[in-house]
């Protein structure tokens, strides 16, 4: 019931970190994989990758704040197949910074991205979707749609509109039988957080909050996405599967003597 075989996957986002990730897990999974990021280079690659392991695979380029750039790449890379199965978005971008210090270009830019965006994406999407009666969509959240921390007040913002905006095509599209759901990742190993990584102090921080001790690798997000996509989630939409290695279980940083 976890299989892909036979079914038709998009990723946004394959150039690379999680996108990438969930693009080759679902190539493993038997479904027909295309590639799509700004960085088409990148999202090739990814592809090439896949076919090179005997997955099948197609790629090109998308824009995610252009809805025409999604509408149309989702268009040519479904010529010639039945429907869209599957699609997942990965992307985000953030700049932290005190409310105090945020600039309105800066504020626009994340906003731009990380809501606008995946809302246009959701939009393609469900309009083929909907149209087909069949589909699930699954776009990237993360811990900061319910916690946070200084200088993370727009990316915060736009994490938890992610989620109100999976619930709310959950709620409308479901008697079409399209699934609508939200990955939250927690601290993941990416090129978006390798300025983190740089700084020792920071990176043992976080790693020190979850239970696990450890922060993810991006692979470790490609099987609670592909879930979200498989037929084991059939009954599964409107929600948000955390794989955050235990962050927000985690009420403290002390574990008292004798525990």
């Amino acid at each position: 019931m976890f299989s892909l075989s036979g079914k038709t996957i998009a990723v946004i986002g394959a150039g690379s970190g999680i996108g990438q990730a969930v693009a080759i897990g679902a190539a493993q999974q038997g479904g027909h994989v295309i590639c799509l990021d700004l960085n088409a280079d990148g999202a090739a690659a990814t592809a090439a990758t896949i076919t090179k392991a005997r997955g099948s695979a197609d790629s090109g380029a998308v824009d995610i704040t252009n809805v025409t750039s999604v509408r149309d790449a989702l268009a040519n890379s479904l010529h010639g197949r039945s429907g869209l199965d599957g699609l997942v978005c990965t992307p985000a971008i953030n700049v932290r910074k005190p409310i105090l210090k945020y600039t309105g270009e800066e504020f626009d830019r994340v906003v731009n991205v990380n809501l606008r965006g995946n809302f246009n994406v959701l939009q393609a999407a469900g309009q083929l979707m909907v149209l087909q009666k069949s589909g699930s969509i699954v776009l990237f959240s993360s811990i900061r749609s319910l916690v946070t921390e200084p200088g993370q007040s727009a990316y915060s913002m736009t994490k938890a509109g992610i989620v109100q905006l999976v619930r709310t095509a959950a709620t409308e599209w479901g008697e079409q039988g399209v699934r609508v759901n939200a990955v939250g990742p927690g601290v993941v190993e990416t090129p978006l957080t390798a300025p983190i990584k740089a700084q020792p102090e920071w990176y043992k921080a976080y790693a020190d909050k979850t239970p696990m001790k450890r922060w993810a690798k991006a692979a470790e997000m490609a099987g609670p996405t592909i879930f979200l996509l498989s037929d084991a989630a059939s009954y599964v939409t409107g929600t948000i599967l955390f794989a955050d290695g235990g962050w927000l279980a985690n009420d403290g940083r002390f574990t008292p003597p004798g525990i």
